[in-house]
């Protein structure tokens, strides 16, 4: 039967650099920020859906993602209309992986996994994480990344702490040597 683990941290943990040590690990790994970005990039299957209720937040036949922080901050309804939308495209997009995939183990990253009770259909859950002063100098240390910017984020992330609390298995990713080491120690225990 095939391991389903979903990775999640938030913002700065990691989450990224450790889902490609799996995916250099021949662990196939399905992105749920990456099936959006394929969902609003032109003719992806989310563009002509939202034209219908934003028509503003169409750009060269694809949806603006900053269009769209502008319209969710302007209306109150409108988060909830786009993940309307958006979210069956994902489910709808995961299960074709799903179905493609014959590997013991398959990696979900999930930014907002335990925010979507996304834990409730995975056999376990890694969360990634840092001392919060590394945290925030990874992330103030992105191009155009603000510390309001970052303050948003975090209040619509579930804290650290409660993540940690409701995990199978944690990493922390204060260096990549250590962090790869214990990414091939994981796969030998859930792929074998």
């Amino acid at each position: 039967m095939t391991h389903y683990l979903g990775l999640t941290g938030s913002i700065g943990m990691g989450k990224s650099t450790t889902a490609q040590m799996f995916r250099d690990a021949g662990v196939p790994v399905w992105d749920a920020d990456a099936t959006v970005h394929r969902l609003y990039a032109k003719d992806g299957a989310a563009v002509s859906l939202i034209a219908e209720i934003f028509p503003d937040a169409i750009i060269d036949g694809a949806v603006s993602r900053d269009k769209l922080k502008d319209i969710i901050a302007a209306n109150t309804t409108a988060l909830a209309k786009i993940e309307h939308i958006v979210h069956p495209l994902v489910t709808a997009d995961r299960q074709n992986f799903i179905a493609s995939q014959t590997a013991p183990l398959l990696v979900f990253d999930i930014p907002l996994l335990f925010e979507t009770g996304a834990d409730a259909w995975l056999s376990s859950v890694l969360v990634v994480t840092a001392p919060a002063d590394v945290q925030k100098s990874r992330v103030l240390a992105r191009p155009a990344m603000t510390e309001a910017q970052f303050d948003q984020i975090l209040r619509r992330q579930m804290p650290d702490a409660d993540k940690r609390a409701r995990a199978d298995h944690i990493i922390e990713t204060l260096t990549l040597d250590d962090t790869r080491a214990t990414v091939q120690e994981l796969i030998l225990k859930l792929a074998g």
